[in-house]
């Protein structure tokens, strides 16, 4: 296994999906039966077609009345109506099972999801989830709309139509099965290849969408050094090895379906035989060989259909498998614990940390964020500080050393407690479809309209988002009010003081406005961390000038701390920074 998909989230093995199918079943197995017991129904109904059109051709051969011929071809007319009412409801209700069982399957999974760690995901990327959630869903969910109830009226009149041709003569029954172990052999032929085939697809399709994201969520850099040649290449390379294991689906396919009609020719063939010696031997009528005749060229479109759908099975087994995968991510049992309300104070002592074995980023940080204390962190791309902050966080434990968020370590503070306890805000915001009032409760789900306000007011909002064309009912986000970057980072504040944990990581959450609105970001960061525990990554270091300390780092290392007057008066690294960042900018509060 290379070391790229050793890195992708869980995927269930076979048997684990097919329990997994049956434990979503489970609580709807009336629904099931109900289903079952229609489709065998509305089989069987359809099954009298051939003896009615057998009993015809006796009756054109003894020149019976137009009359009884009449009867029979109005039985005909009856039977085709009374099957197709009963294979539309019970389509239906395979239908409504095959919905609900999905929509459990997807609840489970985004539950699973968004309870993964962030550093588990990172790792996968987020190409891996992207994919699991939109091309193998729709791929189920288009399976269970179509594919799911054809395949079961298929199977249904398979096993049926082979029991209507023992009644009518065993014989007629035995020739038919001389096409089964041609297409036993065929399907397992197929099936022991197309399962770790679909199952590929997947995840080159995963790389694939991973890749695309990279290139278009960075477009600006790959532009600025341009790498435009490279990226393309890349997209190419995945995009080709997607299309390859494609082709190789479709020769698998062909040869598939070349096997199976060799069956259905002996098949055909022995049948008629039969059917031909039968009625010499005066043992069968003309109009039971037909029927027997029939019987088995009947179950020409039953068997392709299944066997197309056997494809379509197995590349969406494949896409399912994924889901189960991520859906059964086990829960951690550890009962999360919750830091003392108010009281943070955060200890980080002898901390390393490596994302590859080898490679240190942070090298015995030491570092005490006392309550209430506001700090920043600054230094040069690469010092190491978003790596500090996503380890303060929580979202990954260190490599070695210790992190305490007020005595327990922050990646124990699971669940609500987390929430309840610590916040991380990055400069990457999303903005959720829908009223922006909907989009602040997502930080207090019971807030009144009168905290929205109080809370946008609070961050210098409230102006903008009264003004917006419905006020906090305006529709932000897709399909929505488009806010601009500044807005959305007043957006995650107001969200935060709603929220209201005792300690917040800011990761550069001015980066994304522009000078004039990161000033007025800058003033909403230090009401909305008023009177909290504060770690920010500072972008500009006019916002690490009115902390209350400054940390800098350099290669992993903290090499200075101390206010901003005192690092200045120091002439060292910081104040080398500030000369340097300050030399063109209008640095007056």
């Amino acid at each position: 296994m290379s070391e790229s998909s050793a890195q992708l989230l869980p995927v269930a093995t076979p048997a684990r999906t097919r329990a997994a199918v049956a434990e979503l079943l489970r609580p709807h197995g009336s629904l099931a039966v109900t289903a079952f017991a229609v489709m065998v129904g509305a089989t069987a109904i359809g099954l009298l077609t051939q003896p009615l059109l057998g009993r015809i051709v006796d009756q054109a051969a003894d020149r019976a009345s137009v009359d009884a011929i009449t009867t029979t071809a109005a039985l005909l007319v009856a039977v085709a109506v009374a099957q197709g009412i009963t294979t539309g409801f019970g389509l239906s209700l395979i239908s409504r099972l095959g919905e609900t069982t999905l929509a459990r399957l997807r609840e489970r999974f985004v539950e699973r999801a968004l309870g993964l760690p962030l550093e588990r995901v990172e790792r996968a990327g987020a190409g891996d989830l992207t994919a699991r959630v939109t091309a193998d869903v729709s791929l189920i969910a288009e399976a269970v709309r179509n594919a799911l109830p054809e395949l079961a009226r298929s199977l249904l009149t398979i096993l049926l139509t082979l029991g209507a041709m023992a009644l009518l003569d065993w014989r007629f029954l035995l020739a038919a099965l001389l096409a089964v172990p041609v297409q036993v052999a065929t399907a397992r032929w197929y099936v022991a290849r197309a399962v770790p085939l679909y199952a590929e697809q997947r995840v080159a399709a995963g790389a694939q969408q991973q890749q695309l994201l990279d290139t278009v969520a960075g477009a600006s850099t790959v532009r600025a050094f341009r790498l435009e040649r490279q990226h393309t290449e890349r997209v190419t390379e995945r995009s080709r090895s997607v299309v390859a294991l494609t082709m190789k689906g479709v020769r698998l396919v062909l040869g598939f379906y070349s096997r199976l009609h060799i069956a259905e020719y002996l098949g055909l063939a022995a049948v008629l035989f039969t059917g031909y010696w039968l009625v010499r031997q005066g043992s069968a009528s003309v109009g039971t060989a037909t029927a027997a005749a029939l019987y088995f060229h009947s179950l020409f479109t039953p068997v392709n259909a299944a066997l197309v759908l056997l494809d379509d099975a197995q590349s969406a087994m494949a896409g399912l498998a994924r889901l189960v995968g991520v859906a059964d991510v086990p829960v951690s049992a550890a009962p999360a614990q919750q830091a003392e309300s108010g009281r943070i104070e955060v200890v980080v002592r002898g901390l390393r940390h490596s994302y590859r074995p080898g490679h240190p980023v942070l090298h015995d940080i030491d570092l005490t964020i006392r309550h209430g204390e506001r700090v920043a962190l600054v230094g040069a791309s690469g010092a190491g500080k978003t790596t500090l902050a996503r380890l303060v966080a929580g979202i990954q434990p260190p490599t070695e050393g210790t992190v305490l968020v007020d005595g327990v370590p922050p990646t124990e503070l699971g669940g609500p407690a987390a929430g309840r306890t610590v916040a991380l805000i990055t400069q990457e915001t999303h903005v959720f479809a829908g009223p922006l009032a909907d989009d602040l409760r997502l930080a207090k789900p019971d807030a009144t309209d009168d905290e929205l306000r109080a809370a946008l007011d609070r961050v210098d909002a409230l102006g903008w988002a009264e003004a917006l064309p419905d006020g906090l009912d305006t529709v932000v986000g897709d399909g929505g009010h488009r806010l601009t970057g500044d807005r959305t980072q007043a957006l995650a504040l107001a969200r935060l003081i709603l929220a209201d944990p005792p300690l917040v990581i800011l990761d550069e959450a001015t980066a994304e406005a522009g000078s004039a609105g990161a000033r007025a970001l800058e003033k909403a960061v230090a009401r909305a961390t008023d009177g909290r525990t504060a770690l920010i990554v500072a972008h500009r270091l006019s916002q690490a000038a009115t902390a209350d300390r400054i940390v800098v780092m350099d290669a992993g290392r903290i090499v200075e701390t101390g206010t901003h007057d005192e690092l200045r008066a120091a002439g060292g690294r910081y104040a080398a920074l500030w000369a340097a960042w300050s030399d063109t900018r209008d640095t007056r509060p």
